[in-house]
């Protein structure tokens, strides 16, 4: 399963869902978004596997995402949710930090676990390198590629100039000769980073014209089981208190269908893939749109792009005139023509579209490493 096989479905609503099942890591990278620690607090096993199993052949995300943290730390909770998902037709995806490259062998839990998933992905970056080397990352991905196995990196980077990236990204091409895909992405101000990267950072150009939100399509849960819209790390931790629009439920309480049901039906989610939240403010607000500022997300574009544009989200549900018209909009016939045109023109953009406008575009095109078109889609709306 190849990395474009995944992005491509990135726009449609429901079609995977991410899994973060641990919040601890051994790796103490001064960028890490979710500030894991190797004692960090840790859910229960069982919550998350009961999730996985209310998976059926009938009703089911074409892709199921694990990550942490470490998701390695649970190598027989992610060899299980891999299992489960295949059972009821969905492909899996799991991405490492690469904790256990500079053992020599991978430790045979884990392997089993890396086999069980369609396909592997690690982190890579300035700072994964002060913990991990680069030669023991590259040998782990040479023995995977040599059994077969897909996988891919995800590096992330200060922005288009940033001389590691150029160097990065040229060193992985020549030495997997162009068969190992990369999704290129900016240094995410939450976690260890806020405390440094927010003053680089540019500040946010805001717009008032549609701008469709394609990272709220798949439903997000977190390391203590609560599912959500969004996969801004902000949200996830707590930092800013959980828009009620973004709610989409528990895993300890609610299982697939009702999860897919929420993100497929709720009237806020459904605007904010259509139009965007800085729209939605300034065509039904009544505050003016203001917002303080705050940052982007983290794996597979599990968060948003620009400051201004996820704050504005997070203050929707506070002005009531919002959700009020979007309620009245929701069901008229017009608003379901415009939300499957804006989901039919995400997805024909493509994984390249998704890539450039949710990574740094420069570096866009090297999600493409190594894929073969002639090779299997999943069964489903894209096929």
């Amino acid at each position: 399963m190849h990395l474009m096989e995944i992005l491509r479905y990135r726009p449609v609503p429901a079609s995977a869902v991410f899994f973060g099942i641990t919040r601890r890591c051994p790796l103490h990278c001064k960028h890490c978004s979710t500030s894991s620690m190797l004692d960090s607090e840790e859910y229960p096993e069982q919550m998350f596997r009961k999730f996985a199993e209310s998976f059926t052949p009938e009703n089911r995300p074409e892709f199921v995402l694990m990550s942490g943290g470490e998701a390695l730390l649970r190598p027989r909770l992610v060899r299980e949710i891999a299992e489960l998902a295949r059972a009821a037709g969905s492909r899996s995806h799991v991405l490492s930090g690469l904790y256990f490259a500079d053992r020599g062998r991978i430790p045979r839990p884990l392997k089993r676990a890396i086999d069980a998933v369609d396909h592997f992905s690690a982190s890579l970056d300035r700072f994964h390198e002060e913990e991990v080397p680069r030669a023991s990352v590259f040998r782990i991905l040479r023995e995977l590629l040599d059994e077969g196995k897909d996988v891919s990196l995800q590096l992330t980077g200060l922005g288009p100039d940033d001389p590691y990236l150029a160097d990065i990204t040229a060193e992985v091409r020549r030495e997997f000769d162009d068969r190992v895909p990369m999704l290129v992405a900016p240094i995410s101000p939450h976690g260890r980073a806020d405390a440094w990267l927010l003053k680089r950072m540019p500040l946010p150009k805001s717009t008032v014209d549609p701008s469709p939100c394609a990272v709220s399509a798949w439903p997000v849960i977190g390391f203590n089981g609560q599912v959500t819209a969004c996969g801004n790390q902000d949200v996830m931790d707590g930092k800013v208190p959980l828009p009620p629009h973004l709610y989409l439920g528990h895993i300890a309480r609610d299982d697939w269908p009702t999860i897919k049901r929420r993100a497929l039906e709720n009237p806020m989610v459904r605007a904010i893939r259509a139009a965007g939240p800085e729209y939605l403010m300034d065509r039904h607000g009544t505050t003016g749109g203001e917002a303080s500022s705050g940052g982007n997300g983290g794996s597979l574009g599990d968060g948003c792009g620009s400051a201004g544009y996820c704050e504005t989200c997070w203050v929707l549900s506070k002005d009531t005139a919002v959700p009020r018209a979007v309620r009245e909009l929701a069901d008229r016939p017009a608003t379901r023509l415009i939300e499957q045109q804006t989901e039919s023109l995400l997805v024909e953009a493509g994984p390249l579209a998704f890539a450039r406008q949710y990574g740094i575009a420069k570096y866009a095109d090297l999600v493409s490493l190594g894929h073969d078109p002639s090779r299997r889609t999943p069964a489903g709306s894209l096929a």
